[in-house]
């Protein structure tokens, strides 16, 4: 079994810990996670202990360290050979979330690697530009394992997206975001599902800090959060761009002062802080302005009887709170200063084609864990793509999104 713990403080406590009332009050700098690449990369699952609070260290899992992982930067059309070595003392196994991988590859529950041993997947990289993230995915223990700390971000890079005049210069103007709040006990261990996860960690960080350029930085975003919505934005309402989700990069920016994101979803936003510099701004999540039956909301059910056991005594249910302080510094050399126009090509159309479209034959009932709306009866449809609508017979359409099993579909090559 390998143990990290000899890395621990002087790593991703980069200062000093001051406490009040067993609390920690001094701001610590965001780490950032080292990077991996290549056609063959190697992911030790172990162990290891952090100083997050005072007394006690915590009992941690990672890749590669005490806690999280590297970020895997892949090129779209390589293809890659992933060696997860499993130090953890028990089963456990690495899934590719969001990835195009056939299903031997895909790391799910049905292929567990046992400790001590090896798994050692290839696939194609398939997506265009995107970002995506790896995590345990062992039956009964996916959350325990991935609380505890296995989880890191996967890059994906193009061709196309290189040609764009968008930030990539990874940890300077390109920051990856792993967002989780999690609950310790008296003995600073963590808790799994006791609705008290209190406490705030970017990257593994708790009370972070970050020093950005300014000028237009790019901010990779993950919820990797057990059950918590967040609904993010930043101090003023200072406007942002949001140029990617799950599946890529999206037609063209779109301006937002809020972004919604669910536990595993990822996003993409440009901020621009050419006007802040030598000031401080903060990405928050403004749970005051959740609708009910959302967690992370003041209500977590439709109605006053629906709760869950402590969700009442959570300060950060219902409240906005404060997730990553931002310090503006000067900009960079060649920095980027706008944001662009379009952030994916345009797709090539043959003569007469104005959608990119498929038929697709729906029926009534349940598919898997999906029900398709009453709406939508027993019937052939053709799915446009570029319009996220499906066009059915009597003139029904309908809007799709993510959620619907139709839509979800992962970030596949231009056409």
């Amino acid at each position: 079994m390998t143990d990290h713990s000899r890395t621990s403080t002087g790593l991703f406590l980069a200062v000093c810990i001051f406490a009040v009332g067993g609390e920690v009050t001094a701001q610590n700098q965001l780490l950032i996670p080292d990077t991996v690449s290549g056609e063959v990369i190697d992911l030790e699952l172990g162990m290891g202990t952090l100083q997050f609070l005072p007394g006690t260290l915590t009992q941690t899992m990672g890749v590669n360290g005490p806690l999280l992982g590297p970020t895997i930067i892949l090129q779209q059309g390589q293809t890659v050979t992933m060696n997860v070595n499993n130090q953890l003392g028990e089963p456990s196994t690495i899934h590719w979330h969001g990835m195009h991988v056939p299903p031997e590859a895909d790391g799910g529950p049905h292929t567990p690697i046992a400790a001590g041993d090896t798994w050692s997947p290839s696939f194609a990289v398939l997506e265009r530009a995107s970002t995506h993230w790896y995590h345990p995915h062992l039956h009964m223990h996916t959350n325990e394992q991935v609380v505890k700390g296995i989880a890191g971000l996967i890059i994906v890079r193009d061709p196309f997206e290189a040609a764009l005049a968008l930030p990539r210069t990874y940890g300077v103007d390109d920051i990856p975001l792993v967002l989780q709040t999690k609950q310790f006990d008296a003995d600073n261990q963590v808790v799994v599902g006791d609705a008290l996860d209190t406490h705030v960690l970017v990257n593994g960080t708790l009370d972070p800090y970050v020093d950005l350029p300014g000028q237009v930085v790019r901010l990779r975003l993950l919820n990797g959060a057990s059950e918590r919505v967040l609904n993010l934005g930043l101090t003023g309402n200072h406007a942002f761009h949001q140029i990617g989700t799950d599946g890529g990069l999206l037609a063209a920016p779109v301006q937002l002062t809020r972004l919604r994101l669910a536990p595993g979803e990822r996003a993409e936003v440009l901020v621009d802080l050419s006007a802040l510099q030598g000031q401080s701004i903060e990405l928050l999540s403004f749970g005051s302005e959740l609708p009910s039956a959302i967690y992370g909301a003041t209500q977590p059910g439709m109605g006053p009887g629906q709760t869950i056991p402590n969700y009442t005594l959570n300060p950060l249910n219902g409240n906005d709170f404060s997730m990553l302080q931002i310090n503006v510094g000067p900009p960079t050399p060649n920095p980027i200063t706008s944001v662009p126009a379009r952030t994916r090509r345009a797709h090539a159309m043959g003569r007469g084609q104005r959608q990119r479209d498929a038929h697709v034959h729906l029926h009534p009932g349940e598919h898997g864990p999906y029900r398709h709306p009453r709406s939508l009866p027993d019937q052939r449809c053709l799915l446009r793509y570029d319009e996220h609508q499906l066009r059915c017979a009597a003139g029904q359409h309908r809007g799709l999104g993510t959620h619907q099993s139709v839509a979800h579909r992962p970030s596949l090559p231009y056409p």
